[in-house]
């Protein structure tokens, strides 16, 4: 399994999974079932990743370039999958077939074909998958198909193309292709102008939560957690009853306490002590001086 993150390419894969092959059979006579049963899995493996690494190579770019190749990637999901459309141009009618990177409707190099009902055995070429270009934006992709046969009066006789405008469509994994132009009644530049909806092409819905609110969902969570754990431990394993079910009732009930002790203290005016009351002067009654006597000053 060793071999497998070095290789980049089809062939390699392939000449790979021929020599997983040969090593199997080898071994089914000597080393045994576990060794047979290993590289059966490689062989999975291996094929697996042909498969997934020809979703969207197969398609050959105008101009080789890592973007467009990204640009493709995201459409892997539509692989190996042919669309259908019919359209009619006047008195004409005529059915589409069109397939990501691959043969539409088996035409071999074809991305999109055009058949005509009054000969449908021979199909029309508007694009081939091995001259491709891809420009992608947030949320579509534009995929062309050039090099199509020539037209036949119209065109200056050029070679026919066609535009696929991918846009993204959430609510479905794949849509029904269709037609909006083929405009063909000018010198050049002619085109065929299809439409498909997808969610292939939508991009990922970013997290909106904050820091602050993901640490508050899992502080909440871990709260429910406690809350339920203690209630069933109390309740099944020590047979608590009433209000002595809530996990270590005692110290929450000692924390609410000091905690009304607290707010008693500080937030309340009336006051813990008794202040002395404010007393005023008392007036005393005064001794009455005892009234003088003149007595010894009258005449004996």
């Amino acid at each position: 399994m060793f071999v497998l993150p070095f290789l980049d390419s089809l062939p390699h894969y392939t000449a790979v999974c021929s020599l997983l092959a040969s090593s199997m059979m080898f071994s089914i006579s000597g080393k045994g079932s576990i060794v047979v049963w290993n590289l059966v899995i490689q062989l999975v493996m291996c094929g697996r990743t042909v498969f997934a690494s020809s979703d969207t190579k197969s398609c050959k770019l105008v101009s080789e370039s890592e973007s467009e190749r990204k640009v493709l990637s995201r459409l892997e999901g539509l692989a190996h999958k042919n669309f259908t459309v019919e359209h009619n141009i006047g008195k004409e009618s005529y059915t589409y077939v069109f397939q990501l990177c691959g043969d539409a409707g088996g035409v071999k190099g074809a991305g999109v074909i055009q058949l005509d009902k009054k000969n449908p055995n021979k199909p029309t070429v508007v694009g081939m998958y091995t001259d491709t270009q891809a420009i992608g934006g947030s949320d579509w992709v534009m995929l062309i198909y050039r090099s199509g046969e020539a037209y036949d009066q119209h065109c200056s006789q050029e070679k026919r193309k066609a535009y696929i405008m991918i846009s993204c469509n959430r609510n479905t994994d794949m849509g029904q292709l269709e037609v909006v132009v083929e405009d063909r009644n000018r010198s050049t530049d002619c085109f065929y102008l299809f439409e498909l909806d997808s969610s292939t092409v939508c991009p990922a819905i970013e997290s909106h939560l904050s820091p602050g609110s993901i640490i508050l969902i899992i502080a909440f969570v871990l709260l429910a957690l406690y809350l339920v754990g203690g209630f069933l431990y109390q309740r099944l394993i020590v047979g608590a009853k009433g209000m002595e079910q809530f996990p270590n009732y005692a110290f929450w009930v000692e924390v609410g306490n000091l905690a009304a002790d607290g707010c008693d203290f500080v937030c309340r005016s009336q006051n813990r002590e008794q202040a002395p009351a404010y007393r005023g002067v008392t007036t005393e009654p005064l001794e009455e001086e005892p009234d003088e006597r003149d007595d010894h000053l009258l005449p004996m």
